[in-house]
């Protein structure tokens, strides 16, 4: 079992509401004098879907989020939330609610009072803005905590209320940007699974920008991988990690990652260090790509050869016990190194040397540029 294991696949987005604002970018380019940060971004989100933006640092997902919002202007392109072009329109108009990394909670106020404060400054009456704000907290079981202050809360409950302070204003889209990241590892855990039951609840579209993957996996509908401002694939938790289009994807989705070994694919198979291993069924112009390859495989579909099979010779250098699982690092040859997914019981020490083996459905090919083999 990986440790960042794929949200199931399903029929639709979960918990999606009739009606839901979808969202359309088309074209989408943003520059920043000279430095062109995002490269015609084309992405179509259907009402209802929980979508995640994940890349490294600097791809320029929180830059699209931010033209999403309308805090950035675009330099090409166009942005449609439900059948409206609002690329020109300014944040309050969009139809959206932003939640950040940081909480931006007055101090002074209680926690009514800021979940209410948008609705008070747009004139709202204030039977309408305490309905809101209650029905809110019911949802994000804050209710008893509506007359504290900021301070007298704990993190994940400062959170809860600054995604409050969007639900009251009901919008078609919700953008998140990071908000997890000021979180310890045990809130983190506790609002993600707080998030998925409020977009069951809700049943709205949303999108999410993240560094951490186990968030991806675990949240999305769909996610977007991007790399240097442009989109490298789209697809759902499962097609991203069982199906990756190129060397990035499969690479960049996983923990640990898949394992991406040098290799040479001839007519008798596929020689790994010296080996000659099963090669995945292949396209006849695909397989006709005689030559250097790379074969991705992912630490769970290795398993001990065995008598008679062909085996990748593999070296143990460190053992990551984390309880429920184990991962065994190590190498294949001097600078070629894998990952094993171990077995429960198994503990080998430095040094030990295994005979490993793959089957060949489980296998990966990618070509000289990176591009999938298939």
């Amino acid at each position: 079992m990986n440790a960042v294991s794929p949200r199931p696949a399903t029929g639709g987005p979960a918990g999606a509401r009739t009606g839901a604002a979808g969202l359309e970018l088309r074209g989408v380019a943003k520059s920043f004098g000279a430095v062109d940060v995002l490269k015609g971004i084309d992405l179509s989100i259907a009402g209802g879907e929980f979508v995640v933006f994940v890349g490294p640092s600097g791809c320029g997902k929180s830059t699209l989020l931010r033209l999403i919002a309308g805090l950035e202007e675009v330099s090409e392109g166009e942005i449609a939330i439900g059948e409206r072009d609002v690329t020109d329109l300014d944040p309050s108009r969009r139809g959206i609610a932003m939640v950040f990394q940081s909480y931006a909670l007055y101090p002074h106020m209680s926690v009514a009072g800021n979940m209410g404060f948008g609705l008070k400054m747009a004139r709202r009456p204030a039977a309408e803005v305490e309905a809101k704000v209650r029905a809110a907290a019911e949802i994000l079981h804050l209710t008893p905590l509506l007359d504290r202050r900021p301070g007298q809360l704990s993190g994940g409950q400062r959170q809860r209320v600054a995604i409050g302070r969007a639900i009251v204003r009901d919008p078609d889209i919700f953008l998140f940007d990071e908000p997890l990241s000021n979180l310890d590892a045990e809130l983190r855990v506790e609002m993600r699974i707080e998030i998925a039951r409020l977009h069951k609840a809700l049943g709205n579209t949303m999108v999410y920008v993240t560094h951490d993957q186990t968030e991806a996996m675990t949240l999305a509908d769909k996610i977007v991988v991007l790399r240097s401002g442009r989109i490298e694939q789209v697809g759902s938790p499962t097609k991203l990690y069982e199906d990756p289009d190129n060397l990035f994807v499969a690479g960049f989705i996983g923990s640990p990652k898949m394992n991406l070994l040098p290799a040479r694919l001839g007519s008798a198979g596929l020689d790994v260090a010296g080996q000659i291993l099963p090669a995945p069924a292949l396209r006849e112009a695909a397989r006709a790509a005689d030559g250097e390859v790379t074969l991705g495989i992912r630490p769970e579909h290795l398993r001990l050869a065995r008598p008679g099979e062909p085996f990748l010779p593999f070296t143990v250098s460190f053992v990551e016990f984390l309880g429920g699982a184990s991962w065994f690092y190590g190498q294949v040859a001097p600078g070629v190194p894998l990952v094993v997914e171990g077995e429960r019981g198994q503990a080998p020490s430095q040094g030990t040397r295994m005979q490993l083996f793959y089957d060949a459905g489980d296998a990966r090919l990618f070509d000289g540029k990176g591009q999938r083999l298939r």
